[in-house]
């Protein structure tokens, strides 16, 4: 007989509900969910991360099979909307600290946020010839990287404004940080 555990059974083992609300009362957050509540939300995106699902709507189809609460994809959607992040950093923080020396080490963690973002700038035709658009409107699109911390400007590309962000996200993306995008640069594999 083969015999397997999910991800998320050993993370309610590591890390309970009682030590999530210690860290909800600390951001002053009030999860009134009854139906998905907040530590099903960071249950759903360690089990999202771990098996490399492609988004919410493929997620919807296989939550059942990890164990996890079903939901259709908006309520995933708002739920992680909803809650700060500030959250998933401390509950990643309490994560690593139950690691041991040597495991830490190897995990090697980035600390700083990388915050990520584009915004469209749209003229006339006959000033941006090269850069059509919709009629007679032509436009650039930035990308710009931003580290959280120091507030310093990390990288700035820019495209014409037909280019979706998800393509030019390469540009402005650096591994040794953690990024934060909005759902234009997302894909759960990155």
């Amino acid at each position: 007989m083969k015999k397997s555990t999910s991800l998320s059974n050993i993370l309610q083992s590591v890390i309970s509900k009682e030590r999530m609300l210690p860290l909800l009362g600390e951001l002053e957050y009030v999860d009134v969910a009854r139906k998905f509540t907040v530590y099903d939300l960071f249950l759903f995106l360690a089990e999202a991360a771990f098996h490399q699902w492609n988004g919410y709507r493929d997620a919807e189809q296989r939550m059942r099979r990890c164990g996890l609460k079903t939901v259709d994809h908006s309520t995933l959607s708002k739920k992680a909307k909803d809650v700060p992040f500030e959250l998933f950093k401390r509950m990643l923080n309490l994560m690593i600290s139950l690691c041991n020396r040597s495991t830490r080490r190897k995990l090697a963690i980035p600390k700083e946020l990388l915050l990520v973002d584009s915004t469209k700038i749209t003229v006339g035709l006959g000033r941006l010839p090269w850069a059509p658009l919709k009629g007679e409107k032509a436009g650039i699109k930035l990308h710009v990287s931003l580290i959280a911390d120091q507030g310093h400007l990390q990288k700035v590309t820019e495209t014409t404004g037909n280019s979706p962000d998800l393509h030019s996200c390469a540009d402005v993306l650096d591994p040794k940080f953690i990024l934060v995008a909005d759902r234009a640069y997302g894909k759960h594999k990155r």
